[in-house]
């Protein structure tokens, strides 16, 4: 089995009494009657749902504010009502989606609070069904992080992949969803299945755990079980067939994956193999086209052969189905908005996510029903896993959170030491041939300069607790001369400079990233120990001539920029490995650091 079976449970009833403790007026309960038994009640709700009630708990979409019921323009030429519960109600809506720029991700209260009034939203709908929501957040970690502090921060994928802790990933994914879950949030759109084998992808990178198709098996396996069984949140292993091989970014282009079938079972297939053996809830699919798989030109979102074929006959999968963001570019080159909703629900989809023509979209499935484009029995089967997914996540039984037990749970001095620990096993030390490191802080007159304005202050912080005197020098990703010659003067006596790197090595985008490399030269130039730290991907030192010393973190996250200088100090001794290749500038099949590499002291 593909999935855990369903397990009995209470099911209204303790809605109900959670919705009272959370002090918001419930539904009544002439109104919450139905079976004791899940899957009965799963079976009798699908009975009295309308079809208008059915389509909409295909569609997960975005909602702008930061409470239910208060009105924000932005829903208006969306939606054409403005408060988040309207958009809810008005499309009998499966689930929302947050995000900071949606102003639903402020802090854990508010979160909480919105949480609860969507939830409300839908359960006091005048309807014959309660069919709470569920509740969708990005929260990988690392590069895509939705939700910042209080909560428990980790540096993402590629990080725990250097750790090489199944353990680790599964306690970091644990505590992730704990904490969201307190926030009311009940699905979690991670762990990234891809496989990073191309260092140049502009969209993957350091969300993916490895290079390596069976390493990222094994931390994506770790994931599935830490978020579903310890945190109690489903997740979603993305993105289906595989993003991992592309120098294209799908929010902007269609990308073409080339791997052959055999290449897509060794490379790509494995994680998510784990995923499904592990008991995923839900895979999510990717806006690309993959010939070997499919050779009709559409993207894998509106693939049959991919999504019905390959994914559900031949791998087994019995879980929820979602598409990537719908308004992603990716899956809009080759029809409108409304038909491709129609597609990927035909193509095998469950759920679509965020529609960018929501009334379009919504219309047209309704219409793809009636007119038996989509048979009634292919719509009721969609909604009986939408709704057993709720039902085995415990989202039936207890859709509203406790706001006044959040400190708790979210970011707790516990979850903060792990997530310190877990942190301090992930720092890569790359290169080390002049001896720099570890550095004797202590009186030392050192540099931070280079990218990032909180990450540079961070660093000279965490330097400065070691006992080091120092000058902080922000130069961002794409330093002037003048910022450069800046910099080398702050540079003039010091023991030591430190210079943080952002995708140095990425010379294709606006910002000419090239400067980066530019500041490292001029800054070895001087003859002053210089310690270079790769804040993303850990390709950079290709691009980086005459580096000596070098560390990579994966991530920009002060979790991870607080390790490297416990590092850098000697507080902690680097114990990272390279969970890829880094191959030479221009030579990919030139490998200069292997898979594995990683020096300590």
């Amino acid at each position: 089995m593909s999935r855990p079976p369903v397990t009995r449970r209470t099911v209204i009833a303790s809605a109900v009494a959670a919705t009272l403790a959370a002090g918001i007026v419930p539904v009544t309960a002439a109104q919450a009657t139905v079976p004791p038994a899940p899957q009965g009640w799963v079976a009798s709700t699908i009975a009295r749902m309308t079809l208008e009630e059915k389509v909409g708990q295909l569609f997960v979409q975005q909602v702008y504010g930061q409470d239910a019921t208060t009105p924000d323009a932005r829903n208006l030429p969306l939606y054409g009502v403005a408060t988040p519960a309207e958009v809810v109600q008005k499309y009998h809506l499966g689930g929302v989606i947050y995000f900071a720029w949606t102003d639903s991700v402020k802090n854990p209260q508010q979160i909480a609070g919105l949480s609860n009034g969507l939830q409300q939203a839908a359960l006091s709908q005048d309807s014959k069904v309660k069919v709470p929501l569920g509740i969708s957040v990005d929260q990988e970690q690392g590069v895509v992080t939705r939700i910042g502090p209080p909560a428990t921060q980790f540096p993402g994928s590629m990080a725990l992949g250097a750790g090489r802790s199944a353990e680790d990933a599964r306690t970091a994914a644990a505590i992730t969803g704990e904490e969201l879950r307190a926030m009311g949030i009940n699905t979690n759109f991670a762990p990234v299945a891809d496989v990073n084998v191309n260092p140049l992808n502009p969209v993957i990178g350091t969300r993916s755990f490895s290079s390596k198709p069976e390493l990222a098996a094994e931390m994506v396996g770790a994931q599935v079980t830490g978020y579903q069984e310890d945190g109690k949140v489903s997740a979603s292993a993305k993105h289906f067939p595989g993003h991992g091989d592309t120098a294209t970014d799908s929010h902007v282009a269609f990308p073409v994956i080339t791997h052959t079938r055999e290449q897509w079972e060794q490379l790509d297939a494995p994680p998510f193999k784990a995923a499904i053996d592990k008991g995923i809830d839900m895979i999510m699919t990717a806006h690309l086209a993959f010939p070997a798989l499919d050779d009709s030109g559409d993207p894998a979102t509106l693939s049959k052969p991919i999504l019905t074929g390959l994914l559900r006959e031949e791998l087994g999968y019995e879980g929820v189905i979602i598409t990537d963001a719908l308004e992603m570019q990716g899956v809009r080159e080759l029809y409108g908005d409304a038909e491709v909703a129609v597609r990927a629900l035909e193509a095998g989809v469950d759920q679509l996510l965020m529609t960018p023509a929501m009334d379009k979209a919504y219309a047209a499935v309704i219409d793809a029903v009636k007119s038996g484009r989509i048979s009634k029995q292919e719509l009721d089967a969609k909604v009986r896993r939408v709704l057993e997914l709720k039902v085995e996540r415990g989202v039936i039984a207890k859709p509203m959170v406790d706001v006044a037990a959040l400190g708790s749970v979210v970011g707790t001095s516990e979850h903060l030491a792990t997530a310190d620990a877990i942190t301090n096993r992930t720092t890569t030390l790359v290169k080390n041939d002049a001896g720099v490191l570890p550095m004797a802080t202590s009186g030392k007159k050192v540099l931070v300069t280079g990218y990032g304005v909180t990450t540079t202050q961070i660093l000279a912080g965490g330097l400065a607790k070691a006992g080091a005197s120092t000058t902080v020098n922000q130069t961002g990703t794409s330093p002037t001369d003048a910022q450069i010659a800046s910099a080398v003067a702050s540079a003039q006596g010091k023991d030591a400079v430190v210079v943080t790197t952002m995708k140095a090595w990425d010379t294709n985008v606006t910002d000419k990233r090239a400067g980066q490399q530019k500041l490292v030269k001029a800054l070895q130039d001087t003859g002053i120990p210089v310690i270079v730290v790769a804040t993303r991907d850990p390709y950079d030192i290709a691009y980086l001539p005459g580096t000596a010393t070098y560390l990579a973190t994966y991530s920009y996250s002060p979790v991870a920029i607080e390790a490297v200088a416990r590092v850098i100090s000697g507080a902690v001794a680097p114990t990272g490995k390279l969970p890829v290749d880094i191959p030479a500038k221009g030579a990919p099949s030139t490998v200069l650091y292997p898979f594995g590499h990683g020096l300590t002291y």
